[in-house]
């Protein structure tokens, strides 16, 4: 394997030892084991510097609308006369199925259902905290992830393709760090980032074969069990392998316009079927109220309010924490399939899109489980907590029209974005580890979707899901700090190119 870098083999091994380190049995190292260390290091983390990732967040957010009507905006990511790579349709589909396809299907109906029950402020179950339970659900899958991606995105997308520099994080800072990105500091940086990426996607196979085996369980009786969830990953893994290996023009990209397909059906199904009306006031009241209360909810700390920094530290900051840590691998999926887009259009693209529709869904679904409880006084959230989850969404659709055959659509949705993520991550891991490669050799992507499948199905075995889960996040800390650095490298890069433009047009 003469293509890999070093940061192949760094990675692979401080992997290896941190999934031999979570198997170890808690009573074998009652202190010592991963979850209880990696949860001090994440409440430490989140105790001190809640306020660093609101704020990081937030300054992904300005800085992105800043360039959108900033003079850079024309500036194309590629030659000055070079085409989209991709239709819209693909483009968006690709964007949006890697970024959190497979997170709106498990949370699209749990989250505003939490919040209607445990809301950030007020008084549970009426129905000014069904506005905010919603409102909240948008602010926390709407413009400032994708923000985050879109910031890490659209730098290494200008670098790559009109810079002709390598496809790896590092090379980004190279404006502010200089030399030192092509020596140990550029090997850090790209490790972090190959840490945050297997360890965040682990999690979610492993979290994606929880919720199919708990909606087996669901419609068909299938009786829950590691076995189950086993033979899940399995089948699952061999399909997005074929899908990887196929190529980004094949596999990916035909597997995401088909995801979107299965989430249009699913969210028609239940919006024409559901209570039409309720869903879409709810919807154009709550995008309104999530517009005009954005500034406020995006800088919002309760420092006098233990109860409430509680949920905003368990929720918002959780959020921005593990949006910043999946942003390795999105930003970088999403450089790769925005050649040929202006930095305009990028922005406005990845922007505006996925937070609109995520909304709808949002809305269509959280807004369907509030309007059981709150007309029809339907017990959901007893349910969910007593079954978990991952159930949510199943016991939903149960009350409606073709509630079988709406839920096997649920599972199929859910599978295609399994493998599209799971495809995805193995794409852009192969580009990280063989020094940005645009097309990473199979052998490469084959490794990293054993290493990820393999990590998801040791980790479920011993409950250790949970601590990777949280050892992701405690990489966005040092990572945060990674894309402020870009941010200023980034202007420093595109200041530059103005300059050039100005002088050849002279």
């Amino acid at each position: 394997m003469k293509k890999v870098t070093k940061v192949f083999y760094i990675s692979v091994i401080i992997i290896t030892l941190f999934i031999i380190w979570g198997v170890i049995p808690q009573e074998t190292l009652p202190n010592g084991n991963l979850e209880a260390v990696t949860n001090k290091i994440q409440q430490f983390l989140v105790d001190k510097f809640g306020w660093f990732y609101l704020l990081s967040a937030t300054i992904f957010l300005a800085f992105a609308i800043y360039l959108i009507f900033s003079k850079y905006g024309k500036i194309t990511l590629g030659k000055p006369d070079e085409e989209p790579e991709y239709s819209y349709i693909s483009w968006f589909s690709m964007l949006f199925s890697a970024g959190m396809g497979i997170g709106l299907v498990f949370w699209g109906t749990a989250e505003p259902l939490s919040h209607f029950h445990h809301p950030p402020y007020g008084d549970p179950e009426t129905n000014e905290t069904a506005k905010v339970a919603l409102r909240y659900s948008f602010f926390h899958w709407g413009l400032h992830p994708w923000a985050i991606y879109s910031i890490l995105g659209l730098a290494l997308a200008f670098f790559k393709f009109r810079k002709q520099a390598p496809g790896v994080i590092s090379a980004v800072l190279e404006p502010v760090l200089g030399e030192k990105v092509k020596g140990t500091w550029g090997t850090i940086i790209d490790t972090t980032a190959v840490f945050a990426t297997v360890f965040g996607v682990a999690t979610s196979l492993g979290f994606g074969a929880i919720q199919i085996s708990g909606g087996l369980s669901f419609i068909y009786n299938i009786e829950k069990s590691y076995l189950l969830e086993l033979v899940i990953i399995i089948i699952v893994t061999v399909l997005f392998m074929i899908s990887a290996m196929t190529g980004l023009d094949r596999g990916i990209k035909y597997l995401s316009n088909l995801n979107v397909l299965f989430a249009i059906l699913l969210m028609l199904f239940l919006l024409f079927l559901g209570p039409t009306n309720f869903i879409m006031d709810l919807f154009t009241t709550t995008f309104g109220s999530y517009l005009q209360n954005l500034p406020s909810m995006s800088l919002r700390m309760t420092p006098f309010d233990k109860e409430h920094s509680d949920w905003i530290n368990n929720w918002t900051i959780f959020y921005w924490a593990w949006w910043i840590a999946w942003a390795p691998f999105v930003g970088t999926f999403i450089a790769r399939v925005s050649r040929g887009r202006t930095v305009r259009e990028f922005l406005l693209g990845v922007l505006l899109v996925p937070t609109i529709f995520g909304a709808l869904w949002f809305s269509v679904f959280g807004g369907s489980a509030i309007s059981l409880e709150y007309f029809q006084q339907i017990d959901l959230i007893h349910f969910v907590e007593d079954l978990g989850t991952e159930t949510a969404l199943f016991a939903l659709l149960h009350h409606f029209p073709f509630a079988t055959f709406m839920s096997a659509l649920a599972i199929l949705l859910i599978s295609t974005f399994f493998i599209t993520s799971a495809d995805s991550a193995t794409f852009v891991l192969g580009m990280q580890t063989t020094g940005g490669n645009l097309f990473p050799p199979n052998k490469v992507k084959f490794i990293w979707g054993i290493i990820q499948s393999g990590a998801a199905a040791v980790l479920l075995a011993q409950g250790g899901l949970q601590a990777l889960q949280t050892a992701s996040i405690i990489a966005a800390f040092p990572f945060a700090i990674i894309l402020l650095l870009i941010i200023f490298s980034l202007k420093k890069a595109l200041q530059e190119e103005v300059r050039i433009l100005r002088n050849n047009s002279k």
